[in-house]
């Protein structure tokens, strides 16, 4: 009898726990992803820089490269650096806008990427996707996977906690942004991947029903297991569906109408998930949904980050602009302005100020 099975697109090494970075030199030689050790490492001028200090005398081969920013060209041009230096494996250390950099690099010049992330803001750090800033605003490029991930809790506890909260809100979106796959599976026949969808809808659900809270060692690995999960979910299905529904597209239109305004991706994400189940009739679940983000200290409200009530109907209209032909409830449900209006000011009565 044959054996039907398919290959999934992961990681070699996931290494999350207190103290993973003092082994990485080891794990990523008794992994054979570079057994001379020879490693071009893409740092920040913030959290990686500060680590390298650290981790130099443990990287005798490593070269270091200082990256400035997110953008196309900083990734474009990291790559010609390490272009002439017959590297066995690229290295992003630092956070999420590095770490793209370095994947769409390692994947210009051919090379396995290891991402090693000082927060966890979004689950960028594993997914098949760099998104990098350009000339006509924010784009997302596909790469490869990291062949590793090492994730040391001991720096994650450093890290600003916003940006560890914002990591919340991008997990939780998940659950919202599964129930819109169902959606288009329901109205229009798209097919659903059932692994990817199990994978990312129970990231999501562990965080968001983790009693703990970021000050935990035991919550921040289940909120890091869920953001490398959640990029596992997009590998599987091949795209950003199963991590990206309507929440996301409300953060994009935030970015596309507010780019410097905008707060931080996970926080409109968790507030975009939060009302996309009230606008489904999710009533129940958007109400849990905003109390534990209101719990980890994150937006339920526009006002909380600094947007008012016109501002955020405005980007909520905007949002199925974002991300043409993925359909989710609001697609679906095709609101005028004053319907948005009206049920915006009901979500605001049930989630309470």
């Amino acid at each position: 009898m044959p054996v039907l099975t398919r290959l999934i697109p992961s990681p070699v090494v996931v290494d999350i726990r207190p103290g993973a970075l003092d082994d990485l030199g080891g794990v990523l030689a008794d992994e054979r992803i570079s057994h001379s050790g020879k490693l071009a490492v893409a740092v920040s001028n913030g959290s990686g820089a500060r680590l390298r200090e650290r981790l130099a005398p443990a990287l005798p081969g490593a070269s270091w490269y200082e990256v400035g920013g997110g953008t196309l060209d900083d990734a474009v041009r990291l790559a010609s650096d390490i272009k002439a230096g017959h590297y066995d494996a690229v290295v992003g250390l630092g956070g999420g806008k590095i770490i793209d950099c370095a994947k769409f690099a390692a994947a210009r010049v051919g090379l396995p990427l290891v991402a090693v992330p000082t927060n966890l803001a979004h689950d960028g750090l594993c997914s098949p996707v760099a998104t990098l800033d350009n000339d006509a605003g924010r784009g997302s490029y596909g790469v490869p996977n990291p062949i590793a991930v090492v994730i040391d809790l001991d720096v994650i506890h450093e890290a600003p906690a916003r940006f560890v909260r914002a990591g919340i809100g991008d997990a939780i979106s998940n659950i919202s942004a599964i129930a819109d796959w169902e959606l288009a599976n329901r109205v229009n026949g798209e097919k659903i991947d059932g692994l990817a969808a199990a994978i990312a809808r129970q990231a999501g659900e562990a965080v968001l029903r983790h009693p703990g809270g970021i000050g935990d060692t035991e919550f921040l690995q289940v909120l890091a297991e869920a953001l490398v999960l959640s990029g596992i979910a997009m590998s599987v299905s091949g795209d950003s569906r199963p991590s990206s529904g309507a929440c996301h597209e409300i953060n994009h239109a935030f970015d596309l109408l507010f780019p410097k305004r905008a707060a931080a991706h996970g926080e409109q994400c968790g507030l975009g998930a939060a009302f996309a189940m009230y606008l489904r009739g999710a009533h129940e679940e958007s109400a849990f949904m905003a109390e534990v983000l209101r719990r980890h200290g994150l937006p339920v409200l526009p006002a909380e980050i600094g947007f008012t009530d016109d501002e955020f109907v405005r980007a909520v209209e905007f949002a199925p602009q974002t991300r043409p032909g993925r359909y989710t409830i609001l697609e679906h449900l095709d609101l005028t302005t004053d319907q948005i209006k009206d049920i915006y000011a009901d979500y605001v009565k049930a989630i309470g100020s």
